[in-house]
């Protein structure tokens, strides 16, 4: 009974943050509309405006009854009964039926506060997960590593005039400040500047360069992804040192040596603040050395939101490299997806899963919806303050992220009332989060189609959207009616 209490108010204050998102949408789309002025007046003050909104008279002709005190807001609450698993089962059956779907769709739908499947789709099996993978690997790291935990990238000295640009895992390190960006990048060339002042304050203004991305390890290229993700530049190289996420200043793509051009970026850097660098940077390991400057990465938390917000491929893998580093003292893809591994199964995540990434691209991965609803429900436990950012950073849909465009049918009253990862491969879609029906039942849901057909697979996107917006929808509680339409 307990752990029910403790699921059913950590949802309560996600109902809360997406009522706030609402009403901050609601603002920002006033002011678009030119609204504010006419509803709140000029710009100057106005001494005789009414204290409050019970002084302002009604316009002449209408009469209104008199204003009464409300009832307090906790008598006025009710919390809604039970959910009802045929009503469920209605809300969803007819979306996840659709053939555009595919011969693979697999779903689980549970009653948050009961922390039970109500509902499950395809016996419960496993399914290619695609981007909602980024779920498991968040949470493990922020269990691991701590909410405000942060990734520095330090400059030393080394032996020889030479100094050592060694990269601490930052996911975010950007080529040149970013001052707009958020969450807040760490950049070379704010490192180089820290980095120009200490040398010329020891009369130097000649180094050699060595760089070191030795935290994490070979190979740079995941074995479990397609070959052609590489040269196709679907994803960057991993590496413990790069800029710009391993992306080029000028063009598209992904560089070919990810440290290198940091390095490069860096000595650049160095160049503009009146330093020569001699000579090309030489890859080493950094043996100890007098630490010139640093910068810090934004904390976690913040990194985590963004992964998930915008389904970040390269910061996950780093993020579940920093993983494998911190448990396994070894930064590899394969270290960083079983300690992920592990570090869920510790947590309580009993349902099969076996990932080979952080990020959902490789198609060997196959998790069950249920180990997504456990690893959804964990974040929502208040014995697991740690992993709050998860629910906090899913995607609102209809207003945030990669749900952004999403939702606008056929369950439009849906929209701000779910939150989901999405996931999308050739072939695969998926999405996994949080819903919150009509009167307030508070539901997790993972639904997962792998095997759809090229053709449909934006058909295949609206359906499982449907299927989640018919939740928000749904009166689902034991004695209510079915899903509005």
């Amino acid at each position: 009974m307990a752990a029910r209490d403790r699921g059913h108010g950590a949802l309560g204050r996600a109902v809360v943050a997406l009522v706030v998102v609402a009403l901050l949408l609601g603002g920002v789309a006033a002011w678009r509309l030119d609204l504010v002025g006419r509803l709140g007046g000029g710009g100057e003050a106005d001494t005789g405006t009414p204290a409050g909104p019970a002084a302002v008279p009604p316009p002449p002709g209408l009469e209104l009854p008199p204003l009464t005190d409300p009832a307090p807001v906790g008598s006025a609450l009710t919390p809604p009964g039970r959910i009802d698993p045929a009503l469920v089962q209605a809300a969803v059956a007819p979306y996840l039926a659709d053939p555009v779907l595919g011969k693979h769709v697999v779903g689980a739908v549970a009653d948050l506060t009961a922390g039970r499947p109500v509902v499950r789709v395809g016996g419960g099996g496993a399914a290619m997960p695609a981007s909602t993978t980024k779920l498991f690997t968040t949470t493990a790291a922020l269990s691991v590593l701590g909410p405000e935990a942060r990734f520095t990238t330090r400059v030393v000295a080394g032996g020889k005039g030479r100094i050592v640009l060694v990269g601490g895992g930052d996911p975010f390190l950007a080529s040149k400040p970013l001052p707009s960006a958020y969450p807040q990048r760490a950049d070379v060339a704010t490192l180089a500047a820290q980095t120009a002042s200490a040398l010329k304050a020891e009369g130097r203004t000649r180094v050699r360069l060595g760089y070191d991305d030795s935290l994490f390890s070979e190979p740079s290229f995941n074995p479990a992804w397609p070959a052609h993700y590489l040269p196709e530049h679907v994803v960057s190289r991993v590496t413990a040192l790069w800029v710009d996420e391993g992306r080029p200043s000028e063009g598209s793509g992904r560089v070919d040596d990810p440290s290198l051009y940091a390095a490069q970026t860096f000595a650049a850097a160095l160049a503009a603040n009146g330093i020569k660098v001699v000579g090309s940077p030489a890859h080493g390991v950094a043996s100890g050395g007098r630490e010139l400057a640093a910068v810090q990465s934004a904390p976690l938390r913040e990194i985590v939101a963004h992964i998930l917000e915008v389904s970040d491929n390269e910061g996950a893998e780093v993020v579940s490299h920093q993983v494998g580093v911190a448990v396994a003292h070894s930064g590899t893809f394969a270290d960083g997806a079983a300690t992920v591994t592990t570090t869920l199964q510790g947590l309580g995540v009993t349902a099969p899963f076996a990932i080979h990434d952080g990020s959902g691209l490789s198609r060997e991965n196959r998790v069950t919806p249920l180990a997504l609803v456990q690893v959804l429900r964990l974040t929502l436990d208040p014995a697991h303050p740690e992993l709050n950012p998860i629910a906090t950073a899913l995607p609102v849909a209809g207003f945030t992220g990669s749900l952004t465009n999403r939702f606008d049918k056929p369950f439009p009253d849906s929209r701000g009332l779910v939150r989901a990862k999405t996931g999308t491969l050739t072939n695969v879609s998926s999405l996994a989060g949080i819903a919150v029906d009509q009167d307030g039942h508070e539901m997790l849901f993972a639904l997962l189609a792998d095997r759809i057909d090229k053709p449909d697979e934006t058909k295949a996107q609206h359906a499982l959207d449907a299927a989640a917006g018919a939740l928000g929808a749904c009166h689902c509680g034991a004695g209510e009616q079915t899903a509005s339409r």
